[in-house]
């Protein structure tokens, strides 16, 4: 089995996610970075190949120039998928170019800016027939594969209440006035998008209520606010949610939680029981039930479901976290694309990674998230429809 070859647009020198999204690739040996666009400086985009050992050829300045030349290559040597890892602004135009030349597409989330661009997407993609997984890198954990198969099997029996919750204080200073790069783009509404705290980290959650509990947004209530004087998106957020069948929830983000650093963590209510997960500690997964005493269930044993032990790669006891479950993203996506070149179905459990429709499903959350907190009302309708 050939390694696939990928290239990556964004990542270069002083990014952070870029060098996450490379380190988790390169984790199973399934594929390797062979061409890269690596910045929106020319100059800095292929001083950062050089460091990576691209060869010269595949160096390229620009994500267009990189597109353009790896199509001029013969299918057998171009990229099998594009890593798009920029600010959020530049992941409609450069996803929809690379998917509508028929290359598969793995984007950091949040997806796009706007619902219309998500649908245009889901459009390109379903017309290009490609592969388009969205990096919620928090579904790839064990544990919350584990949670959403007890959810699913009825363990839990039906829901009453989610809360889920993502608490971060990087940014309870005006970071973004000191030109610190994840800071100032972050805060930024033209590369950001409509939201700050939503878009970056509340997104994130609605996406692990959604995956975990199957459950369908269908109001909420928002409060915004931007606590930092001068800083112009959101940096705090709560939300009370209402859910398709009954099922009542809590959302809330920060950026501005002094002492937090990378808190989510989520509870699901049933009638026959309870879960409890926190991704500081991801390899432990609380199960109470009304039959019996609190279980706790950890990473890499064997009376877990097929699809949390599949996603595991060392024996119990031995941490694995964030590394390993983008990784767990990556390879879905990976088996989708072997899939497709091969022309066979799925096996099962393959293929396990947010789609395009995730994406857009998570950006029309942020939209009506902020059109709750503008509004006078007290409910926002917010079920989002598959186009």
């Amino acid at each position: 089995m050939r390694k696939l070859r990928y290239g990556m647009v964004g990542g270069g020198r002083d990014a952070f996610i870029g060098a996450v999204h490379r380190k988790a690739v390169a984790l199973d040996g399934q594929a390797e970075l062979v061409a890269g666009a690596l910045s929106s400086s020319p100059d800095k985009a292929k001083a950062s190949g050089r460091e990576l050992g691209l060869p010269d050829a595949r160096n390229y300045g620009s994500w267009e120039e990189m597109l353009e030349a790896e199509l001029r290559l013969p299918a057998q040597e171009r990229i099998d998928f594009v890593s798009i890892v920029t600010p959020n602004h530049l992941h409609y135009p450069v996803a929809k170019a690379f998917a509508e030349a028929g290359i598969h597409v793995v984007c950091d989330k949040p997806l796009v800016h706007n619902s219309e661009q998500a649908h245009d997407l889901i459009q390109v993609v379903e017309r290009s027939g490609v592969v388009f997984a969205v990096t919620y890198n928090y579904t790839g954990y064990p544990m919350v594969k584990q949670a959403r198969d007890m959810v699913k099997n009825g363990v839990l029996g039906p829901l009453r209440k989610v809360i889920v919750e993502y608490n971060q204080g990087w940014l309870a200073t005006q970071l973004e006035a000191s030109h610190q790069k994840q800071a100032e783009w972050r805060t930024d509404p033209a590369r950001s998008g409509i939201a700050g705290a939503v878009g970056d980290i509340g997104s994130h959650a609605e996406n692990l209520a959604a995956t975990i509990t199957g459950l369908e947004l269908e109001q909420i209530c928002a409060d915004l606010t931007t606590f930092v004087p001068g800083r112009r998106l959101d940096d705090d957020g709560n939300l009370l949610l209402r859910f398709v069948g009954g099922a009542k929830g809590l959302l809330w983000c920060s950026q501005v939680e002094i002492g937090a650093e990378n808190d989510l963590r989520i509870r699901i209510f049933g009638e026959k029981g309870s879960l409890t997960w926190h991704q500081e500690d991801p390899n432990v997964l609380i199960h109470d039930s009304l039959e019996g005493p609190r279980q706790v269930l950890t990473r890499g044993n064997a009376y877990l479901c097929p699809a949390a032990q599949r996603a595991t790669r060392l024996p119990t006891g031995h941490p694995e976290a964030f590394i390993e479950a983008f990784a767990n993203v990556y390879l879905g996506a990976m088996e989708a694309i072997r899939a497709k070149q091969e022309g066979r179905a799925l096996g099962e459990n393959e293929g396990d990674f947010p789609t395009v429709y995730d994406g857009a499903r998570g950006v029309y959350f942020i939209e009506k998230t902020v059109e709750s907190s503008r509004s006078d009302q007290k409910w926002t309708e917010a079920r989002w429809k598959r186009p």
